[in-house]
């Protein structure tokens, strides 16, 4: 079996910049392999990743950061958290909150989501007229997801600015060249967003409301409920993995949108295109609780597999000209929120965000151009830092 990582080195920045192509050639010569490198299995077919993400025999397995006091909170952060467990943890916490984001709770969202956009959209709007362009990363796709879970949450108006930091300093900690500065950052956040949201949700025991938060403290199944490191961990995760894929979503959308000679089509279609063009979301990985097979190739238990989502969708196996951004590709099952029990619980309110931003973006601006645009020099989670948009 070839060395995956002679082939897809993910510290090169040419493979950070543009991973697809790599992609390709490692799926034409392996769809799966192992990699010297992450010392796992990656998988860059679509048949690949998707057994490893529905494959029973295999999970989540959190390995806590040492040392275990300075790393504390950011551990039970993770070990408490929906994502990183497995059944029968997993069903329970899942239950307990998975009704707050029901397909049908999430569209009732839509007329706030649509006015907080378009209150965006001016501030958008005054930048295009000073300076002739708007940067549509920190003005709309940053705040908006940031805003629409801080009123899920009943999260207090003054401290709204923090969550965004407390939330890019923690995902920082997925990337696979962390640097000491980084991970250092990582732990003040997760002690901070910890303590804070401890703090918010004592008052919401005494004094509840009409929010999510308040939800989450009362959420019990019978006699069943969530201890307070699940309640912290679940928010935590929320705005870390909600916000993320929306943001980075974006972002990558109306570049694949735009290099694609603009709108031709509209609503889901279009999203679910730009999820799978370019993923938010490059790598989820798994690990075998016992000897599993996958495509032929048996993988040990304790060994862990990569499922690399944004080669999975790009495999022509599945995808007619997976390469090119197809604005009303009808299927289209790609994998961006993940497959099987893991599949992300966020992904309605997601798409809905995604949906009202893109929309009211190309309405109230018509067709736009990207004059310049700088990415995050991170894989797993792939986006930009800025972008700005002018008339085109």
């Amino acid at each position: 079996m070839i060395d995956a990582a002679e082939l897809l080195d993910l510290g090169d920045p040419d493979v950070v910049a543009d991973p697809y192509p790599h992609f390709r050639v490692l799926r034409q010569r392996a769809p799966l392999a192992r990699h010297s490198g992450l010392g796992m299995y990656v998988a860059t077919g679509y048949e690949q990743c998707a057994q490893v993400l529905r494959e029973r025999g295999m999970g989540r397995t959190f390995r806590p950061r040492v040392p275990a006091a300075e790393w504390e909170t950011f551990n039970w952060l993770h070990a408490d958290a929906i994502l990183e467990n497995e059944p029968p943890t997993h069903t329970r916490l899942r239950r307990l909150v998975q009704g707050a984001f029901g397909r049908g709770h999430v569209e009732r969202l839509r007329p706030r989501i649509e006015e907080l956009t378009a209150g965006l959209l001016d501030r958008c709007a005054e930048r295009l007229a000073e300076t002739g362009s708007f940067d549509v990363i920190a003005e709309l796709a940053e705040p908006l997801p940031v805003l629409v879970i801080a009123e899920l949450l009943g999260w207090p108006q003054d401290d709204r600015h923090l969550l965004r930091p407390w939330s890019q300093a923690i995902v920082k900690m997925y990337e696979v060249d962390r640097t000491p500065e980084q991970e250092a950052a990582a732990v003040r956040a997760s002690d901070d967003f910890a303590a804070y949201t401890e703090q918010l949700a004592a008052e919401r025991t005494s004094h509840p409301g009409d929010d999510l938060l308040s939800d989450l403290v009362r959420a019990r199944d019978g006699a069943d409920r969530l201890t307070t490191r699940e309640l912290i961990a679940t928010v935590v995760l929320l705005l870390n993995a909600g916000h993320e894929a929306s943001v980075n979503g974006f972002g990558n959308g109306i570049v694949s949108l735009l290099e694609s000679g603009g709108p031709a089509g509209a609503g889901a279609p279009l999203v679910e295109e730009m999820l799978r063009h370019d993923s938010p979301l490059q790598m989820f990985v798994r690990t075998a609780f016992t000897d599993v097979e996958i495509s032929g190739t048996t993988i040990r238990a304790g060994e862990s597999v990569a499922a690399l989502l944004g080669a999975a969708n790009r495999d022509p196996a599945v995808f007619e000209q997976p390469d090119r951004f197809v604005p009303e590709r009808d299927p289209n099952r790609h994998l961006a929120f993940g497959l099987g029990i893991h599949f992300c619980l966020g992904a309605p309110l997601a798409r809905l965000e995604l949906e009202v931003g893109v929309e009211a973006l190309l309405r109230r601006f018509g067709p736009l151009r990207v004059a310049e645009a700088h990415r995050r020099p991170t894989f797993v989670l792939r986006g930009y830092e800025r972008m700005a948009l002018t008339r085109g």
